[in-house]
């Protein structure tokens, strides 16, 4: 098996796999004659290097640290691809046999009391390695494993010590998942292990609130679609969901995940996943984003089709019985969020969409009656939108239903006519009054003549 990437120049470039990088002899006495490895670390490093797993367990048990700060010296000073590939292999097959030995990055032997290579650090350099796909991938594979086996008893009062290193880990796997260069330069088993990487990390409730910082969730819909459009893309597919299901358990991520198009592709692994562990991780994630009710996300759903999905689900035969009570859950949640929903945020959710259709919402006063002191919310925000859409927006019907919304409030809103002159409403409708489009200047010369009506004709128009 061979592992292909691109140099530079566009030419292909092979990498052996395990057995072959493991067979290679490297110069170990080169590198200490350079003084780029202590005497120490290459008698620690002959020692151990090409014995039997059973030998080298035994070394492990009594000297593991020692081991691992010698090969991690190699790592920090050698920049032969040759031998990096070679020390990461070791190093991952070490953690291969014994999962455990992944606290040895943490301990500290008598060998490097002042010059102790920082794994964190060396592994990240390592990430840079843009003409070394083999080494990057290794490298990443192996810093998540640091990362997730650090000791819990070293957050103290100033927090954790190695959140600086999570969150550029965190900058650098979106970078990958992000850049359309990278992930046409590299094989594409970049965005395999990024999403791994990512789906081991998030279990810590920390880093999630580092990857939203960080921008996360805007690139994965991409990668979920790609996922999707890859006949082999189920297993990468099963963990974006994973990615996606547990971000859901943090609040703001949820307001995000309603603004950047992940709930329509979740909708559509819901729709077309044949494995089931992939429709339950994207069911599992939709479940909890419907627990957010204030969020309004019900209606993003059923726009996305979901509700018609689960009717079609739910005539399949199930192994899994979590997936019947999700099914059976999801559902009964859409019906609510369809008849709770109100028609305000309905209507808000229209507003921030900055595009308007006729509707009873604009229309009906008994809207306007019941629902226009709720534009005093954060500080007028929808009403602020709605004036920004008559100032800058250029679709025709869009501006004659925001002005006649304007219009609206300022009749069914006790202090209305002020509060759109505070906001210069009355200087951005009074531009419209030229408009070439006649519905547009219609609407904009109702609205202005609503501002000049004294209040008392104004109660008027509402009775």
């Amino acid at each position: 098996m061979s592992y292909t990437y691109l140099n530079d120049d566009g030419s292909p470039e092979t990498v052996k796999t395990w057995s072959d990088i493991l067979a290679r002899e490297i110069p170990w006495e080169t590198y200490a004659t350079a003084r780029l490895i202590t005497d120490k670390d290459l008698q620690l490093i002959r020692r151990y290097d090409k014995r039997s797993p059973e030998l080298k367990n035994s070394m492990l048990d009594e000297s593991g640290p020692a081991y691992v700060e010698a090969f991690m010296t190699v790592l920090k000073n050698v920049t032969k691809p040759e031998t990096v590939q070679y020390v990461l292999a070791v190093l991952i097959q070490m953690l291969q046999e014994n999962p455990s030995r992944a606290r040895l990055f943490h301990q500290q032997s008598d060998q490097h009391l002042s010059s102790q290579p920082d794994p964190y650090t060396v592994l990240e350099r390592l990430l840079q390695r843009q003409d070394d796909w083999w080494s990057q991938d290794k490298a990443c594979k192996l810093l998540t494993i640091v990362i997730e086996s650090r000791p819990r008893k070293s957050v103290g009062a100033d927090g954790d010590p190695a959140e600086t290193h999570i969150s550029l880990f965190l900058d650098w796997l979106v970078s990958q998942l992000n850049s359309r260069a990278n992930l046409a330069k590299n094989p594409p088993a970049v965005v395999n292990t990024c999403i791994s990487c990512l789906a081991a990390l998030l279990k810590e409730r920390a880093t999630r609130q580092l990857l939203l910082r960080a921008g996360g969730l805007q690139v994965l819909p991409a990668v979920i679609q790609r996922a999707r459009e890859t006949p082999s893309g189920s297993q990468l597919l099963y963990e974006t969901c994973l990615c996606v299901w547990q971000m859901t358990y943090l609040r703001p991520a949820a307001e995000v995940m309603g603004q950047v198009g992940i709930i329509k592709q979740l909708v559509e692994v819901c729709r077309v996943a044949q494995k089931e562990k992939v429709f339950r991780m994207a069911l599992a994630a939709l479940r909890n984003l419907l627990g957010y009710t204030d969020l309004g996300l019900a209606s993003d759903m059923v726009e996305a089709g979901l509700n018609k999905v689960v009717i079609t689900r739910q005539m399949q035969a199930w192994g899994d019985e979590d997936v019947v009570e999700m099914l059976t859950y999801v559902d009964e949640k859409l019906k609510e969020g369809i008849v709770f929903l109100s028609n305000f945020e309905k209507y808000k959710k229209e507003v921030l969409s900055n595009t308007l259709e006729w509707g009873p919402m604009h229309t009906s006063d008994l809207f306007w009656r019941e629902n226009v002191e709720k534009f005093e919310e954060r500080d007028f925000q929808v009403l602020r939108v709605l004036l920004k859409i008559i100032e800058t927006n250029r679709d025709v019907k869009t501006l004659a239903v925001g002005c006649h919304d304007l219009g609206q409030f300022i009749v069914y809103h006790p202090q209305g006519r002020y509060i759109v002159n505070d906001l210069r409403g009355k200087e951005l409708v009074m531009r419209l009054l030229a408009h070439s489009d006649v519905e547009v200047q219609k609407q904009a010369l109702l609205c202005v003549q609503k501002l000049m009506l004294s209040k008392d004709k104004l109660d008027f128009l509402k009775s």
